[in-house]
């Protein structure tokens, strides 16, 4: 049975909406699991490691080579393998054909179900509906959060980029920023672009956008320099990513810039970076968790029938910002690579 007829018999299940709002949370809780270990009997789900029979879950993402963001996300999906008996398969590649053709293998495998992250959804909607009509569920996660109803996933979890470019954009408002340079380093990502897009919404002053290649780090620092060093103006550097922030804020010092550096993401280095002042905030969407609950969401599904969202709404992880006034509270978490 697909997504949609099991939507139709859910009709008088209410709705678990997670509300889309600019209204931001402060990032660094967590949570512990305490109390007794408790089986229901019948059903074989379990509140501690599961005892349910060993399934396969591919995942995929169109994560470029060395980008740290995603091994965090990696990092909570074997999270919830671990606790799920779940066997993982995770691969990736940054090209929307070559995704595809790792979905298509999933399929091939007879995974149990796939999590997959929908960067360039135009490119992925065949494939995606070939595995559904293979049987196998489909979660999504982290990019795709306007398309992954239409093409017909059970549930998505990330945030919602546009939300979260409009409070980057409000937030540098309060920092007295005039012009600012949206750096994209990959073009036509929808999650980069709906970002700065966002930015630009709220944004009091002047947005550019600047493209650059995001796998070559070198370029990337050049052509930043090199656009602070004809435009004077500018006053803020806006980076989609943990690497490119600290890049950004190398070419600033270089270039003699007065511009200050925000972004979106984090990894161990940022949290220095934000800690010493070279970079102002990150916006956080925990992909950890993101990771984690795309993997649970499909054991849920297949143990307990459950849908997350209610599979009618997103679970958005994000937008938090991080700055000096709560780093201290994620660092520990950092550090260890899991925030």
């Amino acid at each position: 049975m697909n997504r949609v007829s099991l939507s139709r018999s859910r009709r008088a299940v209410p709705v678990v909406a997670a509300a889309a709002s600019a209204a931001l949370i402060l990032a660094g809780c967590s949570s512990s699991s305490g109390g007794k270990k408790a089986e229901e009997a019948g059903n074989n789900v379990s509140a501690g490691k599961a005892s349910t029979p060993r399934m396969t879950i591919a995942m995929v993402t169109h994560a470029p080579a060395g980008d740290t963001f995603w091994d965090t996300i990696r990092k909570g999906a074997l999270a919830a393998a671990a606790k799920d008996n779940v066997k993982l398969i995770y691969s990736s590649d940054e090209s929307a054909g070559g995704q595809a053709n790792l979905v298509q293998n999933a399929i091939d495998q007879k995974v149990d179900g796939i999590a997959v992250t929908l960067a360039k959804p135009d490119a992925l909607k065949a494939v995606v509906a070939k595995a559904e009509k293979a049987g196998i569920p489909v979660v999504g996660f982290n990019a795709g959060l306007s398309v992954w109803k239409e093409q017909g996933l059970l549930s998505f979890f990330g945030q919602d980029e546009s939300v979260s470019g409009q409070a980057l954009g409000s937030k540098i408002n309060t920092t007295g920023a005039k012009h600012a340079l949206c750096v994209i380093q990959a073009q036509g990502d929808v999650n980069l672009e709906e970002r700065c897009a966002g930015v630009k919404k709220t944004f009091h002053g002047k947005t550019d956008i600047l493209y650059v290649h995001g796998t070559d780090m070198p370029s990337v620092k050049s052509t930043i320099n090199a656009k602070l060093s004809q435009d004077t103006s500018i006053d803020e550097v806006v980076t989609l990513g943990a690497p490119f922030a600290l890049t950004a804020a190398q070419a600033a010092s270089e270039a003699g810039s007065k511009a200050k550096v925000a972004t979106f993401d984090l990894n161990k280095d940022l949290i220095s970076a934000i800690e010493k002042g070279s970079v102002q905030f990150a916006v956080d969407q925990q992909p950890y968790l993101q990771g984690y609950l795309a993997v649970d969401s499909l054991w849920l599904y297949k143990n307990n029938g459950n849908y997350g969202g209610g599979g009618e709404e997103p679970v958005l992880t994000g937008p938090a910002f991080v700055d000096k006034s709560n780093v201290h509270t994620v660092a520990a978490f950092a550090a260890k690579g899991n925030r």
